[in-house]
């Protein structure tokens, strides 16, 4: 992808921004001399600066990159997941922030444990490790793929910049730098995309009605197909993932159960959460829409692409060759800025998780002073081994890595989503239910992904794994869907096969409902 030489005054704009993330870790280092101010500010951070952290966390340089080049290729039916997320929490979003806030200390997989015994913390908390790191060493290589192709610059090295530069602020900081780094990072993601679409829409002849036009003209406007069928992707299997990622990513996900804690109080933490969710769909639909217009200006303008560019390559090629000076520099800070803004977070999370749930069950006497300093080496780690993970992404040429590491995560971390919703639908679900209903959402995982996935590079398509008729031949996306139906279907029945223990009233919908209306009312 050749592009336009970058200008210095791109250069000092890029600099800047990675001087000013790694001064907000400086500001805060002192402050943190506890894991309660490390991993939770002390649950004194304002809503709306936690809402844009949570805002921040969610939107990462995959969106800046992916969502260009999915608008650009197709219509906005990979938009239908993000629609889905605040329809579904509207309704769950206060029950759900309350709950944490008042049952756990700081992993999210505290309730699990309270609620079906230790192999179940177990099995959740490692289901996030394993995607958050493989999500980790996705986006270091992603956006050093990109940053080096418009920059000139080698791939490893913009990895490990950006690595360095993120390991530093992070462990410096903890979750007061990184909720504060991504407000400022927010407003630079959003800024950048608004001005990248400006200059979109008003350098493309005829204007915005001419780029509606083109697109609705040629099938790049709408959410369909809306045939109800699960084979292709269609809108139903985008609604359908878009539900369950919502209760699995606000129910189950360190990185934003973590962000309740740091709230001063229920309401203010249910504020700062809609901000975030509110907010997201917007961002989404924005660079979506990038994409949208980009396929018209090429069309209308008859200017040549590269031949063989990719779709996610169109947009980092339009802003080398179009935009302006200064402004290139800004809309690159603001693409490293979604990637600081996601990783950051993750790597304060991780360090909780190692913690929390692993470091303080054999050593629970441990000094405040040890815990944050191994708070602080958990968080190094972390993120020389996303770095590795990246690093392995570059020598196998983006391929085959990253589809084993998703491939071994949704096989062992399926139905996390079934696990919570059985946990709080009643009392009767119990630990050997919950098992049973692990077994059988991992087999199921297994057989489906084997029996679609293809290997070698043959024209003929040659599966992992071939029963014939009995492969699993709907879309993909669908797995994910079945596998947290399954669990909650298998460990819900199989629980009446034993005898339940009592547990905590608050661990259950209706138990909840009872000990606010009891206690905080």
């Amino acid at each position: 992808m050749q592009t336009n030489s970058i200008h210095l005054i791109d250069y000092i704009i890029i600099i800047l921004t990675l001087v000013v993330s790694l001064g907000v870790g400086v500001r805060f280092a002192r402050q943190q001399k506890s894991t309660g101010k490390y991993f939770t500010g002390s649950g004194k951070l304002p809503s709306w600066a936690i809402g844009i952290s949570i805002l921040a966390t969610l939107i990462s340089s995959i969106t800046f990159l992916a969502y260009p080049g999915e608008g650009y290729a197709t219509n906005w039916i990979r938009l239908v997941q993000g629609l889905m997320v605040p329809i579904v929490l509207i309704f769950a979003i206060g029950f759900i922030v309350p709950l944490f806030r008042h049952v756990i200390k700081l992993s999210a997989y505290e309730y699990f444990e309270k609620r079906f015994g230790f192999g179940a913390r177990l099995y959740s908390s490692l289901a996030f490790v394993l995607t958050h790191f493989s999500k980790m060493g996705t986006v270091f290589y992603i956006i050093a793929l990109a940053i080096g192709k418009m920059m000139g610059l080698d791939t490893v090295t913009v990895i490990w910049v950006i690595g360095a530069a993120v390991i530093v602020l992070t462990m410096l900081g903890g979750i007061e730098a990184v909720i504060w780094l991504d407000v400022i990072q927010g407003f630079m993601l959003i800024a950048g995309g608004i001005v990248a679409l400006a200059i979109l829409l008003f350098s493309t002849p005829g204007g915005p009605s001419e780029i509606w036009t083109v697109a609705k003209e040629n099938g790049r406007i709408g959410f369909g197909p809306f045939d109800m069928e699960f084979v292709h992707l269609t809108f139903w299997v985008m609604a359908l993932n878009g539900i369950f990622y919502a209760i699995q990513k606000y129910g189950t996900d360190q990185t934003i159960v973590q962000r309740y804690l740091t709230a001063k109080s229920d309401k203010e933490a249910i504020k700062a959460s809609l901000i975030g969710v509110l907010l997201s769909v917007p961002v989404w639909a924005l660079f979506m829409f990038i994409g949208t217009a980009l396929f018209s200006y090429y069309h209308i303008s008859g200017d040549v692409l590269p031949a063989g560019i990719k779709n996610d390559e169109v947009f980092p090629f339009f802003i080398m060759t179009k935009m302006p000076v200064g402004v290139v520099g800004i809309i690159i800070s603001a693409l490293i800025a979604a990637a600081v803004s996601s990783l950051d977070s993750d790597l304060n999370c991780l360090s909780a998780i190692a913690l929390e749930d692993y470091y303080l069950r054999f050593r629970p006497k441990s000094s405040e002073k040890e815990q944050v300093m191994l708070s602080k080496i958990f968080i190094v780690l972390a993120g020389l081994g996303a770095i590795a993970v990246a690093m392995f992404y570059v020598k196998a040429g983006g391929k085959g890595v990253l589809g084993i590491v998703f491939t071994l995560y949704a096989i062992f971390s399926g139905g996390i989503a079934g696990m919570f919703l059985l946990g709080i639908v009643s009392k009767r679900p119990n630990k050997k239910g919950l098992y049973f209903g692990i077994a059988a959402s991992v087999l199921f995982t297994t057989w489906a992904l084997l029996t679609s996935t293809p290997i070698g590079s043959s024209s003929k398509e040659v599966l992992l794994l071939d029963f014939g008729k009995y492969n699993f031949n709907q879309h993909k996306y669908m797995i994910g869907v079945y596998s947290h139906v399954i669990l909650f279907v298998v460990g819900f029945v199989a629980s009446y096969f034993y005898r339940t223990k009592e547990i905590d009233d608050r661990l259950t919908y209706r138990g909840w409902l009872k000990y606010k209306k009891n206690n905080l009312n």
